[in-house]
């Protein structure tokens, strides 16, 4: 360094302003548009997985606990204890359907390509991969939960848990289910866009539990979640032996709402909500506020 030179900057621990919180996002969406297919359908994977721990997690969490504690205590326990699955993706590094609705940023200033149809169809065939890879990861941690046993623990209490969690999620109706997903993809979104804030991994695990927790906690319905809760639910109710029904005292015929059809229709539903929410309300947004107009 030059003696006209000035000393570079020191290091500095205070989180980004949102206008560098913005530019982050749009180019962490360029990023993933052009990431190798097989490669961003491997993280997806993950993220599939890593979504479905913190259900699993949730799940122990729930057995019993809404019977036990009141009604918001209970499910703020199991609001944090969710919250792992996003923790995993962001600091271990995976590509989350929910969290990459945020690409929208990119697209909007045309930085997916130079034209409105070549950018959206970029964006729409990296979000396919990543749904794919979410439901595999998700749907097949499921099979292993489910030949692991994990059902019978507690007496079967974490088994009933997942049924009933699935069971109210396959009566929504179709409007109902889709504004939950709006809800529940504000929060997700938020969670991802303040990371963009932080210097550090721990910064990061702080600013997504509160948002997280708070969708869980009210309920809000989050798509690849539901890849883990829906097909967790339909194998204990059609495998499950004997002796589990014979511990928690109930019969297969007690989940009605539980199908097959019933899965792909919550599943629909709650996408096209989280598309909703991500994409317009937060993504959309903030590019308006701090990117539309740059170059």
């Amino acid at each position: 360094m030059s003696p006209a030179e000035p000393p570079p900057p020191p290091p500095t621990l205070d989180a980004r302003l949102p206008p560098e919180m913005a530019a982050g996002a749009e180019a962490a969406g360029v990023a993933k548009a052009t990431l190798d297919p097989l490669r961003m359908l491997a993280l997806a994977v993950l993220a599939g997985a890593f979504i479905a721990f913190g259900a699993i997690f949730s799940t122990v969490v729930a057995a019993e606990t809404a019977s036990q504690l009141p009604f918001g205590v209970a499910r703020l326990l199991i609001g944090l204890a969710f919250s792992l699955g996003l923790i995993l993706v962001v600091v271990g590094g995976a590509e989350l359907f929910t969290g990459d609705v945020l690409m929208v940023m990119a697209w909007a200033g045309g930085k997916l390509g130079p034209r409105f149809a070549s950018g959206l169809a970029k964006m729409l065939k990296a979000w396919a991969i990543v749904y794919c890879g979410n439901l595999i990861g998700a749907v097949g941690t499921a099979f292993l939960v489910f030949l692991a046993g994990h059902h019978q623990f507690g007496a079967g209490k974490i088994g009933l848990a997942a049924l009933m969690i699935a069971n109210t999620k396959s009566a929504e109706p179709f409007f109902q289910a889709l504004l939950l997903g709006v809800l529940c993809n504000v929060l997700v979104c938020m969670a991802v866009w303040a990371c963009f804030a932080a210097r550090s991994a721990a910064d990061k695990v702080l600013v997504i539990v509160p948002p997280i927790a708070a969708f869980v906690a009210a309920g809000f319905e989050h798509s690849v979640a539901n890849m883990y809760f829906l097909p967790v639910a339909l194998l204990i109710r059609d495998f499950a032996a004997d002796p589990f029904w014979q511990q928690i005292g109930k019969s297969a015929a007690d989940f009605p709402a539980l199908g097959l059809g019933a899965t792909l229709f919550n599943l629909a539903a709650v996408t096209l909500g989280n598309m909703i929410g991500g994409g317009a309300l937060v993504a959309g947004m903030y590019w308006f506020i701090y990117l539309r107009g740059s170059k």
